[in-house]
């Protein structure tokens, strides 16, 4: 692979992967693209982008192969189904996967690549679709460490910072710590009245969106003044980048994980965020705006993945 201008393939063209797909396609990259619904993929055609039949096509042709999809079944179906990406790919190829996924799939997907001579990137992102669109990311990196660093050109088109987190499902996990102290975060700011409040209520939840939005983590966009029970507008839907949690729409704060194999691996999951996360704070990420300790990031880590207390 000529490191200067591999052949790309970008799996998933929804909200996300269309918009990094179109700034690496923009950048001059040879860029083949799959998506179920084909017609999704037809205004990058029309940029110059080819579309590829099947996963296993796409992966075929490419040296990098990058992939935004919804959930891990989703994940599942195209790097390991009838026709899967994985199964079609060449030895050395590097995959890189940008969804937010369990880290436990996301270390069977690098098991099972490695047997292939084939390196698999947990890479998800945090960011809106506007982030996406400025190639702001923030994006969180689990794997290989020679694969990333000559992935890092890559990478670099679409976010700001790719910050290398440790072994295969380490950016996965540190993605679902930052999802789950941003939810509890939305959460207290609802439930302490912040949203419903005037004066310098209003003022101060207003400071705390711009702060969570200037922290490098992606949020649904609080808009002081609105009370909790009703819709309120976002710059990216709370579902999807709150992968992996639960919110009770009654509540606000019911925190859970929705994968029960992960709950019952609850103690060996708290040891990966909490390292993963004492790494974060060691390369400087942010949240809220405020720079916290390795100490403090672990601390609530340990506390955010115990689902046995």
């Amino acid at each position: 692979m000529a490191s200067e201008n591999p052949r790309l393939g970008f799996i998933g063209m929804g909200g996300m992967g269309s918009r990094m797909a179109a700034r690496l396609l923009a950048a001059g990259y040879d860029l083949t693209t799959y998506n179920r619904h084909r017609e999704r993929a037809r205004v990058l055609e029309k940029q110059g982008a080819k579309i590829a039949a099947q996963p296993g096509e796409l992966a075929a042709h490419a040296d990098i192969v990058l992939s935004s999809l919804a959930d891990d079944v989703a994940v599942e179906n195209v790097m390991l189904g009838p026709g899967g990406a994985l199964a079609a790919a060449r030895p050395g190829t590097v995959f890189i996967g940008m969804s937010t996924v369990s880290p436990s799939l996301s270390r069977r997907l690098h098991d099972f690549a490695h047997e292939k001579g084939i390196f698999v990137l947990d890479a998800p992102v945090s960011g809106t679709t506007t982030v996406a669109e400025k190639g702001e990311l923030v994006i969180f990196v689990g794997g290989d460490k020679a694969a990333y660093e000559r992935c890092l050109p890559v990478l670099k088109v679409l976010g700001r910072v790719a910050h290398y987190m440790g072994p295969a499902g380490s950016g996965a996990a540190m993605k679902l710590c930052a999802n789950t102290l941003l939810g509890a975060g939305n959460a207290g700011a609802r439930r302490g009245g912040g949203l419903r409040s005037e004066g310098r209520s209003r003022a101060r939840a207003s400071s705390r969106s711009s702060r969570c939005h200037g922290g490098g983590f992606a949020e649904p966009e609080i808009q002081a003044g609105q009370r909790a029970q009703r819709s309120v507008p976002a710059c990216f839907p709370f579902a999807a980048d709150a992968q992996g949690l639960q919110f009770d729409p009654r509540h606000g704060d019911g925190l859970a994980r929705r994968d029960a194999r992960d709950r019952r691996r609850g103690t060996s999951q708290r040891g990966r965020a909490r390292a993963a996360v004492g790494s974060g704070s060691r390369r400087g990420l942010f949240l809220g705006g405020e720079s916290h300790g390795a100490e403090s990031y672990s601390r609530s880590a340990s506390q955010c993945f115990d689902f046995t207390s």
